[in-house]
């Protein structure tokens, strides 16, 4: 192709054909274009052939040409030399493909003769216009919903009164419990920690006392994690404006019995695999699916169990979701990725049923709940065997209730509750449960403020799972299991600035039939 005539303008026109785009689309994204280029004061020569491949992103693109600029001086032409170096070396930059996967002819899959039993609970939100009105609704809900959980969880013993409006008409020295959504925290001149607590009709103020008996101190500690928008219940005695605190009381999870399946099934976890960035550790990843082949000498009686997969969000890497994400790219294209995501589980065997949850990485809507992914991500795939859910979902694999979300509130909990951190991720998730809400802190993470919160957790789950973290976390709470299932990514630049280690290509794997979790690693691939 050559397109020689004209200035800027027919020069990007000429680009967005080669792309192809549409001419509603290119005639609104040529003056985003010239807009971007002028930005850098960077001017076409005439005659420029472009010669671009359909999938090459244009914004990609002007920020190469930019870069090619960057510390010189004068005038700066954009000549043909200087755009053939470019794209040369755009297309020289390797883009990971699928290998072949060929499982051996003596492997049986144990899995392959049982029947899936599944169900999925999905947590939609519902339209909003994103009003005031709207937001006080959600709150109300919020609280509403796990006032119950906390009056129910109970069974009658916790005696609550029925709002806060009524703790000013009781006289100092009366026991009462009150429940309220947090409004603020402090810690006042003496030394205390004064919470104010919100309901619909009024507010309390409630102070926790820096005592020197051990209960004193215990509950002390406590108000300390105590986090604004989270709903839970004090008891206390009124004095006078204030309620003085003698038991916190959070929603919680009652306590569970581990369950089991009867079939010798097992299911495995992947998170944050990322397709598409450079880092994405390819060769590891397909060492993990040969080896659900059984096309790997490891745990090979294992692989054979491998029923269900389920996969935690930022399934890629995406594009424009953080500044210059483009240099960290090896696939510069948004549904180019996806293909490549989809040709990887095409190697998935058939019988394994796959679970895929978005993340913030991922191309729908950050705010939670999110939609499942496009349906139309699937249509080239031909995969009859996997299943797009929202963030978050309940999925339940023979009778083994999951409730599945992809994590972006652990940088709140973490940031915000003392003692958590980006090296035990299952903490902030138990932290998660104790306050029965997937997201408590209002404005760590984007949410849809629909008429019903669709991130409190009205079911207790037997697991929980979570990503995001890109670090592997396991442990057991009120005998819900806690998981996080580390990632597929090596190490980024923003990690080792903030000094977190992840866990790369190590995949948890639940044996459900003995309920025994096995930690296979891949990173040695």
């Amino acid at each position: 192709m050559h397109c020689s005539s004209g200035f800027l303008a027919p020069v990007l026109s000429c680009v967005l054909r080669a792309a192809g785009w549409s001419r509603v689309e290119e005639e609104k994204s040529t003056l985003l274009l010239t807009k971007g280029l002028a930005r850098f004061g960077i001017a076409v020569s005439a005659g420029l052939d472009l010669g671009l491949s359909e999938g090459i992103d244009i914004d990609l693109l002007i920020s190469r040409i930019a870069d090619s600029y960057s510390g010189e001086e004068g005038l700066k032409v954009l000549t043909n030399e200087r755009l053939s170096s470019i794209i040369e070396a755009l297309k020289a930059e390797k883009i990971p493909s699928p290998v072949e996967v060929s499982p051996p002819s003596n492997f049986e899959a144990v899995a392959a003769s049982v029947n899936a039993d599944y169900s999925i609970k999905a947590r939609s939100a519902e339209s909003t216009s994103g009003t005031v009105s709207d937001f006080v609704e959600y709150f109300r809900d919020r609280l509403k919903r796990i006032r119950h959980i906390i009056e129910a969880e109970r069974n009658g013993t916790l005696s609550t009164i029925p709002d806060l409006e009524t703790v000013s008409k009781f006289p100092s020295g009366r026991e009462l419990c009150a429940v309220g959504i947090v409004r603020s925290k402090i810690t006042t001149k003496n030394g205390n920690v004064m919470v104010v607590i919100e309901d619909e009709k009024s507010t309390a103020k409630v102070i926790f006392m820096n005592g020197t008996s051990e209960k004193a101190r215990q509950l002390f500690s406590n108000a300390a994690k105590i986090i604004n928008d989270e709903v839970l219940a004090v008891k206390g005695k009124v004095s006078g404006p204030f309620l003085i605190a003698n038991e916190i009381v959070w929603p919680d999870i009652p306590v569970l019995l581990p369950k089991r399946t009867e079939e010798d099934i097992a299911v495995a976890f992947i998170s944050d695999i990322h397709v598409g960035s450079k880092l994405f550790m390819q060769n590891n990843f397909m060492q993990m699916i040969r080896w659900l082949n059984g096309d790997v000498d490891k745990m090979k009686d294992l692989a054979s169990k491998i029923k269900y997969l389920v996969v935690g969000g930022d399934d890629v890497d995406g594009i424009g979701i953080y500044p210059n994400q483009d240099r960290d790219l090896a696939v510069p294209d948004f549904y180019a990725q996806y293909r490549l995501f989809f040709s990887f589980l095409e190697k998935v065997p058939s019988h394994i049923e796959i679970f895929i949850l978005p993340g913030n990485h991922d191309s729908v809507q950050k705010s939670e709940p999110q939609p499942p992914l496009p349906s139309d991500m699937l249509k080239d795939s031909g995969l009859s065997n996997v299943h797009l859910v929202t963030n978050p979902s309940y999925i339940k694999l023979h009778g083994i209730k999951i409730l599945a979300y992809h994590g972006a509130s652990l940088d709140s909990i973490i940031s915000s509750v003392p003692g958590m951190s980006y090296a035990s991720p299952e903490k902030a998730m138990i932290e998660v449960l104790k306050r029965r809400h997937l997201s408590p802190i209002y404005g760590g993470n984007t949410i849809v403020p629909s008429r019903v919160d669709g991130l409190v957790i009205d079911e207790a789950p037997d697991i929980l799972y979570m990503g995001h973290i890109h670090k592997n976390g396991l442990a057991s709470y009120h005998g819900v299991d806690v998981l996080n299932s580390g990632t597929w990514q090596a190490r980024t630049e923003y990690q080792i600035k903030q000094g977190h280690i992840p866990t790369p290509c190590i995949l948890p794997v639940l044996e459900m039939k003995t309920h025994t979790y096995n930690m296979i690693d891949f990173s040695g691939a």
